[in-house]
């Protein structure tokens, strides 16, 4: 198809089923040990280490958020790769799914750059496990463990920048805000797509991705205490949709509806174009990074545009410990 190769979020899916039925059980020294084969993905992940919703311990001036969107979601690298090369640091990430492991990572100290290596060389092999004992056919306790290796074990409360992981809770029909405890796991649980990855059991309740309910959680943020917002909203631009693209309108429009509450909320948001097909491969990672960087800078370097204005407000070169 033009622009490359179509893939919807659970088009991915399928395509990394294969993929890891091929290769579970191989060694991956790029991921810095070996896959399982499956999970007993229904575990309950109780006690002390567990993520947590805790409150939000210091004042939080500027936040910046991260919305899910899949493989779409690497345009948050360079987002984050450019907002660092400006000198600015917030007082809270806030993450959903895409946005959630992309904001944890940087929150721990990682480099614009060290995110974006990281993001070129990572394989959906190395992070997903085939569950059973669930109606899904995947378990994301391949990313907690991914997720975890990387951080070297700290909590969502120990990272350098305090993290807000959102994950929609389905047993009681709410949002989240993980704040402290186990990473990974919080990640895993932002990241279990509905229908597809077995939710994370936390006691007697599961936890699923947002998207389907509120992919760019601003509101989550201005709830935790935000005062100013900086929101990145990954998903397409889908009045730019090509001719041939009907049969996603529905899933567009809807995203669209779940979005708008939110970016409205926002004191900036930046939505960059990175087209409307996605794919995992190599060069849409670098495409999609490049347009999110690309698209940060401009704003920021025009006061008279009136993103640059409110960048110019967002600044915040030292924070506070």
């Amino acid at each position: 198809m033009p622009g490359g190769e179509t893939l919807t979020r659970r088009g991915w899916l399928r395509r990394a089923g294969r993929w890891t039925r091929g290769v579970a059980c191989l060694s991956l020294p790029a991921a810095g040990g070996l896959v399982a084969c499956s999970d007993a993905a229904d575990r309950r992940h109780d006690g002390p280490d567990g993520p947590r919703a805790e409150p939000v311990r210091q004042p939080v001036r500027v936040a910046w958020v991260f919305s899910s969107g899949g493989p779409r979601g690497f345009v948050h690298v360079g987002v984050l790769q450019a907002l660092a090369e400006l000198g600015l640091k917030p007082d809270l990430i806030v993450g959903a799914s895409a946005g959630a492991l992309a904001g944890s990572l940087f929150a721990a100290g990682w480099s614009g750059s060290a995110l974006r290596e990281r993001a070129l060389q990572l394989q959906p092999w190395q992070l997903g496990r085939l569950a059973w004992g669930t109606d899904e056919r995947f378990s994301a306790l391949g990313l907690a463990d991914w997720v975890n290796e990387q951080l070297q074990g700290r909590g969502l409360h120990q990272l350098a920048v305090p993290v807000a992981v959102a994950a929609w809770n389905r047993s009681r029909a709410q949002l989240t805000a993980f704040t402290a405890g186990n990473a990974g796991l919080a990640v895993a649980a932002s990241c279990a797509i509905e229908g597809q990855f077995a939710p994370l059991r936390l006691g007697d309740d599961r936890f699923v991705d947002a998207d389907l309910h509120q992919p760019l959680p601003v509101r989550l943020a201005l709830s935790l205490g935000a005062q100013r917002v900086l929101a990145v909203d990954a998903s397409a631009h889908e009045w730019k949709a090509p001719a041939g693209t009907e049969r996603w309108r529905e899933g567009d429009l809807r995203k669209r509806a779940l979005t708008r509450p939110d970016a409205q909320l926002a004191d900036v948001l930046l939505h960059p174009d990175i087209g409307y097909y996605a794919s995992i491969s190599r060069g849409y990672r670098e495409r999609v990074i490049d347009a999110g960087y690309q698209d940060t800078l401009r704003p920021a370097g025009h006061e008279q545009h009136p993103a640059g204005a409110a960048f110019c407000r967002l600044s915040s070169p030292t924070r506070e410990a």
